[in-house]
């Protein structure tokens, strides 16, 4: 029989009161490679941090995988060191994101010294520049290296992030949903790669979706939700009645440009969105998706040298950030790591009423608006719970509520559903065809098709930049 690398027995994790993993036996031996799945909140990242020995908990972790490297001479005191998780969660120690606005990340490129993709690859992998040209061609990113971290799309920074593991050549590599954020070619070349590095000796686990599971792995770990959820009807979908109306225009984009150095990443993109209409936004990883979002949202410093109108107002005429996001609902794949403070997953959600990432005093109006959407997506249970605690799913639901709360005229959902099992994603999905009124405008970012609302009837697509 193989030899072990990792040994659960018995063990069970409980967080901030509540019991996220109960005990779980579980054996990782040489020669296999595992997939981990299970519903949204079920504790797969827990297991993958039991696994590196990042949690408290009861019962028994042994790493045989340690002795062995130990009896070779190698020093090793921690798990961590040799054991790399690649997941959302992830921060470079070179910055951190509670030292920047959410709406700053590309204006954190106009500084004096921005951390390159280049740096935070090198960073802490000792890597040579021909090793590090060359996973960063392999993972796509080679263009990028020259550019600043922040301002790479959430594909891109999460190929980045699978470069830096693997450029630090660990033991055993753990990957937190790893084909999600990526386009249909992106997961096809990912699972190659990653299948290549498995033939080649590199110990793998990945938790994914079950319906992700690459063929070449070998063993499927089931996580079990331990908090049984209230049922919620999702009900029928709803049928907008009537032809569509022709609002008056929400966005209004008409030639925009934008470029880092010589590098264009919109050109010359036209585009009008009316009240009312429900688009679905998308193209391949790095096509401009996130820039394009990020002039909507009045992030991009580059707003004020295009005609970018929203609600019949033109960047730059004197209106404040602040005006443009309050009439905007808006989830993104990175928003999660701005949110450093110390809140409660229902105070977390209570903050989309006043754009902030602080917590800030709420009506009992407000607060029975909070609930209602917990109870509506299915975690009630949350409510109290430290929003830094839960899972990378929990979170987006927590994130997707706080988008909605204050029924904003134009909500803004760039690929929400990441880290949802299925389940979930059907609950959302007919809570916004539903929900959403017919004076609301939505803009439905995704790069799976079946993830769209019902009634969304109109599309733009992107790719390398222009509208296709």
């Amino acid at each position: 029989m193989n030899e072990p690398v990792v040994e659960l027995e018995n063990v069970t994790v409980v967080r901030g009161g509540h019991t996220v993993l109960s005990g779980l036996n579980w054996t990782f031996r040489e020669g296999e490679a595992w997939a981990v799945v299970g519903a949204t909140g079920s504790g797969k990242t827990t297991l993958a941090e039991v696994i590196r020995g990042k949690q408290l908990i009861t019962g028994e972790v042994r790493w045989p995988l340690l002795d062995r490297l130990r009896a070779r001479g190698r020093r090793v005191d921690y798990p961590s060191q040799v054991i790399a998780h690649v997941s959302f969660k992830e921060e470079s120690r070179l910055f951190s994101y509670a030292g920047h606005y959410y709406q700053q990340r590309f204006e954190f490129a106009d500084s004096d010294e921005p951390l390159s993709l280049a740096q935070f690859l090198r960073s802490g992998t000792n890597a040579t520049d021909a090793e590090v040209n060359a996973i960063a061609d392999r993972l796509g990113v080679r263009e990028q290296l020259s550019q600043p971290f922040m301002t790479l799309s959430n594909g891109q920074t999460r190929r980045s992030r699978l470069a830096r593991a693997l450029l630090a050549k660990p033991e055993l590599l753990i990957l937190d949903d790893p084909f999600i954020g990526l386009d249909t070619a992106g997961r096809a070349d990912l699972t190659e790669l990653l299948g290549e590095l498995r033939r080649q000796g590199q110990r793998l686990v990945l938790i994914c979706r079950a319906d992700m599971v690459p063929p070449w792995v070998t063993h499927t770990f089931q996580c079990e939700t331990q908090v049984a959820e209230a049922d919620t009807p999702l009900g029928r979908d709803a049928e907008r009645s009537g032809a569509e109306r022709v609002g008056e225009p929400v966005i209004d984009l008409r030639a925009v440009t934008v470029t880092y150095g010589e590098k264009r990443i919109l050109d010359r993109v036209t585009w009008t969105v009316r009240a009312g209409e429900r688009w679905a936004v998308v193209g391949p990883n790095g096509s401009g998706k996130t820039t394009l979002l990020s002039l909507l949202c009045g992030d991009h410093p580059q707003a004020y040298a295009n005609d970018v109108r929203l609600f019949d107002r033109r960047r730059g005429t004197g209106e404040t950030i602040w005006d443009v996001k309050r009439n905007v609902g808006l989830v993104s794949p990175e928003f999660h790591l701005y949110f450093t403070q110390p809140l409660t997953a229902d105070r977390t959600a209570a903050t989309g009423f006043f754009d902030s990432l602080a917590d800030c005093g709420t009506t009992p109006e407000q607060d029975a608006r909070v609930r209602e959407l917990f109870a509506a997506f299915r975690i009630a249970h949350l409510h109290g719970r430290p929003f830094r605690t839960l899972s990378i799913g929990e979170q987006r639901l927590v994130l997707l509520a706080r988008a909605l709360v204050k029924r904003p005229p134009l909500v803004i959902l760039d690929e929400p559903f990441q880290g949802l099992d299925a389940d979930r994603v059907e609950v959302c999905r007919a809570w916004l065809d539903r929900e959403l009124g017919d004076d609301q405008t939505l803009l439905f970012v995704t790069h799976e098709l079946a993830e769209l609302p019902r009634t969304v009837t109109k599309t733009l697509r992107l790719d390398r930049g222009r509208v296709v």
